[in-house]
């Protein structure tokens, strides 16, 4: 692959885990939300990025992305019956809009703390392999890149496996990172806490290499 990969923000899942007032992705994050704040890191790469997300946080994302970057899936079918939004469904529709693409970095829209330099290490590991993921201290975690010739396979997927049956299916590579954000979701208000004091952690770390 010679190309730029596109990023997808996977943001459409309901969060089920999550005991707290609203949508996790909702949360405050010292003036920005949990979603915004993925999404700033995804747009600072300079790489194409889409959203993919459902009506409900549709409006807070159309603040900062442009219209034709977000994708809203229907939550429900025309008989009232709930769909399946699980990660792979997100992933298959965020692919299949954006089929000439030159591969897809994956990324939570849960996991607000991945360095837009992680995102850019796991996107030009995709030069040499089919699959690509970040790794700290060589725990796997995410974003997670897929090279263009995976898409028929990318479109297909359905449920909440994700991609991980492609994964094992195709050579892949870790890229460590010094970034323990591609290790930190949030799926509890255990790990919102351990999210906010990452952040924390890294305003200390950069005012101190300043």
């Amino acid at each position: 692959m010679t190309g730029r990969p596109q990023i997808l923000v996977l943001a459409a899942g309901r969060g089920l885990r999550f005991r707290g007032v609203g949508h996790k992705l909702q949360q405050d994050l010292g003036g920005q939300s949990v979603l915004a704040r993925t999404v700033a890191h995804a747009l600072s790469t300079g790489l194409s990025v889409m959203a993919v997300t459902t009506d409900g946080l549709a409006p807070m994302l159309r603040q900062f992305m442009a219209e034709r970057d977000v994708l809203v899936l229907r939550e429900v079918s025309p008989h009232g019956k709930p769909l399946p939004l699980g990660m792979g469904y997100s992933i298959a529709a965020g692919v299949s809009a954006t089929g000439d693409a030159e591969g897809w970095v994956i990324l939570p829209g849960d996991m607000p703390n991945i360095q837009p330099s992680s995102i850019l290490a796991v996107s030009a590991a995709l030069r040499d392999q089919p699959v690509s993921y970040a790794q700290y201290k060589g725990q796997r975690g995410h974003p997670v890149g897929f090279g263009s010739e995976l898409f028929s396979e990318l479109a297909e997927l359905q449920g909440d496996e994700g991609a991980r049956r492609l994964m094992a299916r195709y050579p892949s590579v870790g890229v460590e990172v010094g970034d323990p954000g591609v290790l930190a979701d949030i799926d509890t208000l255990d790990d919102l806490q351990r999210v906010r004091e990452q952040i924390k952690d890294y305003a200390v770390t950069r005012g101190s290499a300043g």
